[in-house]
This record gives C-alpha cells, sequence and structure tokens, in this order.
C-alpha cells in the first residue's frame, strides 16, 4: 500500500471523530488514549487553534489515519507551563495531540509519517517546542514519539487525571544535530 499525507479541512472533523472513536472502541486499554468526539475536531478545524492531517491510501482513497496538533497559546492547558517555560515561551508551543490509526492500515509508519508533516508546518510557522502527552505503558507510541527525538520530561495526572508522560521536543536543539 502507498499513502499520501494531505493536510484536513474544517469539513473533514466528523471523520476525524470517527477515525479516534473507532481506533479507541478497538482499544484494550481505553485510557491509554483520550477519544476527543466531533465537537473537539470541529472546534480545533475551525478555529485555527488547530491542524490537522489524514493520511490517504492512494489505491483505494480511503482514509487510513489522522493527525491533530493543537496550538494552545497562552492557555493553563499550554504544556509548556509542566515544562517550566517562561511566560514569553508559551506560544511558542504546539501540542502534538491526537493519531489515530485505524487497525486494517497499522504496520507503515503512519503514526510517523503525519506527525513529521505536522512538525515541518509546525516548524515553517515558528513553533519551537512541540510537546505531548502519552500513556507511560504505551510503548507503541511512546517508541515513536522517543524516535522522532522527543524526550520524557516527566509524569503528570493529565486531561481529568489520566496518568500520562509528558513529552517534549525542542526544534532549535533538533535541527543542530
Amino acid at each position: 500500500m502507498t499513502f499520501q499525507i494531505t493536510p484536513a479541512t474544517p469539513s473533514d472533523y466528523q471523520l476525524f471523530a470517527d477515525i479516534i472513536q473507532t481506533v479507541w472502541r478497538g482499544m484494550d486499554n481505553k485510557d491509554w488514549y483520550l477519544a476527543d468526539n466531533a465537537d473537539y475536531t470541529c472546534h480545533m478545524l475551525t478555529s485555527g487553534e488547530g491542524l490537522g492531517y489524514k493520511a490517504i491510501e492512494t489505491e483505494t482513497g480511503e482514509v487510513a489515519g489522522i493527525f491533530l496538533a493543537v496550538i494552545p497559546g497562552l492557555s493553563e492547558e499550554n504544556m509548556g507551563r509542566d515544562a517550566g517555560l517562561p511566560e514569553e515561551e508559551l506560544p511558542l508551543v504546539a501540542h502534538m495531540d491526537t493519531a489515530a490509526v485505524l487497525p486494517q492500515y497499522r504496520g507503515h509508519q503512519l503514526q510517523y509519517r503525519l506527525m513529521q508533516a505536522a512538525e515541518a508546518d509546525l516548524r515553517a510557522m515558528g513553533f519551537r517546542y512541540l510537546m505531548g502527552t502519552i500513556h507511560p505503558d504505551n510503548v507503541y507510541s511512546m517508541n515513536n514519539g522517543l524516535k522522532q527525538g522527543y524526550q520524557i520530561i516527566g509524569e503528570k495526572l493529565k486531561h481529568g487525571g489520566l496518568r500520562r508522560a509528558i513529552l517534549m521536543k525542542d526544534l532549535y536543539q533538533s535541527s543542530r544535530q
């Protein structure tokens, strides 16, 4: 199979929510994954607070997976606060928020490829810090993040009390290596 990574449009919000819910329903460990709903994905794709990406299987045109990056601005949810960044650095933080790949398309590095597309756009937009949360026992997502240069900076209860490792990548340091 071959895949094309394309930006999402605001009208993709329900597709994003459907794929996220499908992936969540199929998980054995549901606390590993925060399943966004259509209201959240609609807000992120229409408000300018999020960037979405789709992995499309080129032969069938089927959407195989999605990724959502969030721009938290100065909100209390900005994970730059968890990292101890000064207030003036918080606008340079983007959250690598949600990845979902349908089971029949796994094994093609789609989460990695979707994140790389988001990273390239966020870098071009002037963001410096990419941050995300992963359940510490979710070795698949954890290995994907570590492979891309993210570092674990701590562990906290996030998203309403869910145990999460907090990961961060400094694009300025990454580009010098």
